[in-house]
């Protein structure tokens, strides 16, 4: 009789690679390993060949890096969705998409199953299984570090573990940090970042981005934008891969991109991680820009605050819902003009405006001009500003009536203030 399946969500890494012999020897299924590729870089022969030494009876690559800019980063970008002030969603709009593939998989190949070797302390536990209950509520999850039957409590078991069955451990016990890596960004947790006194050491933690102090003088960058998304880096043409790459090499060259935060996870506690995104911090810039003159005020402040809820959705794995469904058809619904270019100058890890055009600006230069035109006549204020002000002047009215509040009244209280 065959034995059942699970599809386990490989990455190559200590964790995923223990995952497979563990998995064998305590549920007995034969394993099929998914590596799905949103940008990491790896060397995916390599890791696929690894997982079938390892035991695994099958091992898939899926190619889902144009998906998940497409899909996943662009609607981000349009919203500019931005977790906590700073963190621009790296790790968070991949997980769901990881989540969607791997149940393609399990019903493909008919398993019962699926394993993820995210921590019991991290967000990425949630957003893979948020994803899975969303298309396969019928499907058993494994989450190998909450699972009873693991007694590994750090990576040296982990390797322990592996050279006890005679396996290749695809990490050295000095490797540093814990990272996580697609075309995005990377991020870096762990050694002096877990003490928030430290300063991080960037010369020895960065991979994608310099160290901004040691960048050259700068250089300039135009984005063209069709309906709020990017579809030329100065003036070629690019699909979403090729963008990426391209503006990923050029902020890493003039180090923009870094943050350091140390943020809110959703299962309560703090995490302190550094962030390198090249890329995606100059898309980010460019395309408020273009929101600057093409939304009218009230749609620009409403898509603020829609943002912050966008970003938390995000961030909490929460993508496959009516509400982002819902704020992100209000988004596409304010990016139908966001059409033209923006240029920014990149200088050492600095962006900074340095022009945009659209033929849907609402940036009027007769109206906005110091000098007095034909559109605006500057009598028109007066009244405006005696309704705008109404509110106020009817409280001090009040308040100078009944001789409290914050009105003004000739008493020994008035400030007597430094004449020349």
């Amino acid at each position: 009789m065959a034995k059942e399946k699970v599809v386990l969500a490989y990455s190559g890494g200590l964790d995923t690679t223990v995952i497979i012999p563990w998995l064998k020897e305590n549920y007995d299924y034969d394993v099929i390993a998914v590596c799905i590729d949103v940008g990491q870089g790896d060397d995916w022969e390599a890791i696929k060949g690894r997982a079938l030494k390892t035991g695994a009876s099958a091992c898939y690559v899926v190619d889902a890096r144009q998906e998940y800019i497409e899909e996943y980063i662009w609607p981000a970008l349009k919203a500019n969705a931005v977790y906590e002030d700073e963190y621009l969603l790296g790790t968070s709009t991949a997980r769901p998409l990881i989540g969607k593939i791997l149940v393609e998989y399990a019903r493909q190949e008919g398993a019962v199953a699926i394993c993820h070797g995210a921590t019991g302390k991290g967000n990425d536990q949630v957003r893979f299984e948020l994803a899975i209950k969303a298309f396969a509520p019928d499907l058993r999850v494994i989450a190998a570090w909450r699972d009873d039957k693991w007694n590994m409590d750090s990576r040296d078991a982990e390797i322990k573990f592996l050279e006890d069955r005679g396996l290749e451990v695809p990490m050295k016990k000095d490797q540093s940090y814990s990272r996580d890596e697609n075309i995005w960004h990377i991020s870096h947790e762990g050694l002096e970042l877990e003490k928030t006194q430290n300063e991080p050491n960037y010369p020895h933690m960065l991979k994608n981005t310099k160290v901004p102090e040691t960048c050259g003088d700068g250089e300039y960058v135009t984005i063209d934008w069709e309906n709020g998304i990017p579809v030329a880096v100065n003036g070629k043409k690019m699909n979403g891969l090729e963008l990426m790459e391209c503006l990923n090499e050029i902020g890493g060259r003039n180090g923009v991109g870094l943050v350091d935060i140390c943020e809110n996870r959703c299962v309560g506690m703090k995490s302190r991680g550094v962030y390198e995104t090249p890329g995606g911090a100059i898309l980010y810039f460019a395309h408020r820009m273009m929101d600057h003159i093409c939304l009218d005020r009230d749609t620009y402040h409403y898509k603020q605050q829609v943002a912050l809820r966008i970003a938390e959705l995000i961030y909490d794995g929460k993508v496959y819902t009516p509400l982002y469904d819902a704020l992100m058809a209000f988004v596409d619904s304010t990016q139908q003009n966001v059409t033209g270019w923006t240029k920014v100058k990149l200088v050492k890890g600095q962006i900074r405006a340095a022009g945009s055009e659209s033929k849907f600006s609402l940036y009027n230069e007769d109206i906005a001009s110091f000098t007095t035109g034909e559109l605006y006549n500057h009598k028109d204020a007066q009244g405006f500003i005696t309704l705008f002000g109404l509110p106020l002047k009817v409280r001090a009215m009040m308040e100078q009536k009944v001789g409290e509040g914050r009105a003004i009244t000739a008493s020994k209280d008035l400030k007597k203030r430094p004449t020349e």
